[in-house]
């Protein structure tokens, strides 16, 4: 990699930093090439990503972002999971490193906010945004099905009585 790739990898990674929420990083030592592309999948499928980086031009990258405070973690073979939702990419990272005990989270940043990795697992149990809005949108829309379930009954009601007076004089 030449100069110019090395500073066209930078900005890259630079302007991928200022449009994702959360950055996980990981060591990814002894994983295969199909475990990698597993779990990359994974994590275009949850709508993340998953770059192996190369430490020194990630912490050229990280420079003057709000995810400044990791560049200690960038050691050893290093690989970032990125997502806007704040929840996708610690979801399927711990998620996958249950399954696969070569995957190791080291920790990570929400926002400018920098989690350790029990920080990373708790927000992997938090809900992802496509959850949250429809478990919304059955709360909002319950009190409707509920009013219509209410109204209906009385009418249901009378129609047993009736059904019932019905049989009992025929019989």
């Amino acid at each position: 990699m030449d100069r110019t790739q090395k500073a066209d990898w930078v900005g890259s990674l630079h302007g991928k930093f200022g449009d994702v929420g959360l950055v996980v990083v990981t060591h990814y030592k002894g994983l295969t090439v199909a475990e990698m592309t597993a779990l990359r999948a994974k994590m275009r499928a949850a709508g993340a990503s998953f770059k192996v980086t190369k430490n020194r031009l990630t912490k050229l990258a990280l420079a003057g972002t709000e995810f400044e405070n990791l560049a200690d973690l960038f050691v050893g073979p290093t690989a970032i999971a990125a997502s806007s939702d704040p929840v996708a990419a610690a979801k399927v990272a711990v998620e996958f490193a249950k399954t696969n005990e070569k995957l190791k989270i080291l920790g990570g940043s929400l926002g400018s906010m920098r989690l350790d990795v029990d920080g990373i697992k708790a927000l992997a149990t938090l809900p992802s945004l496509d959850e949250l809005r429809a478990k919304l949108l059955g709360m909002i829309s319950t009190p409707a099905t509920r009013i219509a379930g209410v109204l209906q009954a009385p009418a249901g009601q009378l129609a047993r009585v009736l059904r019932a007076k019905a049989d009992k004089d025929a019989a």
